[in-house]
């Protein structure tokens, strides 16, 4: 694992002293701190260890914001499936030997089957994402 490099203290104090971070409020704040966060994410080789840590705290602030704001509901782990296979413009074929075949793709995408552990392990090696969304 790479260590982060450390960051001067009064370095970081000036930083903040000139942005002024602060929780958000409103969309409009949401706004100016993704606005900032994306100029500072174009500068990501630039950046120094300082500003990378600001750049992390807009990350949280915005994500406690949008948590807090625009909670997604948990959909049900085929719901997902499905979701997922249409934002990525795949199909039920596509999917169907990591399921076991294509009638167990098929009750799964239709929700009369649960996904299984072995099922959800296959998937989420194969999406990049946790198990645990698909269960």
């Amino acid at each position: 694992m790479n260590a982060l490099p450390a960051i001067d203290e009064k370095k970081y104090g000036r930083v903040l002293s000139r942005e002024l971070p602060r929780p958000i409020r409103s969309d409009r704040e949401l706004e100016r701190a993704i606005t900032r966060l994306e100029d500072l994410d174009e500068r990501d080789e630039s950046l120094s260890p300082e500003e990378r840590e600001l750049a992390e705290l807009y990350t949280s602030l915005i994500e406690a914001y949008e948590d807090q704001r625009y909670p997604v509901p948990h959909a049900a782990p085929h719901e997902f499936l499905r979701a997922l296979l249409e934002d990525r413009g795949l199909s039920q074929a596509d999917i169907a030997p990591l399921l076991g075949g294509r009638g167990h793709a098929s009750e799964i995408l239709s929700g009369k089957r649960s996904i299984s552990k072995a099922q959800a392990k296959n998937l989420a090696a194969h999406f990049g994402l946790s198990v645990e969304v698909f269960i």
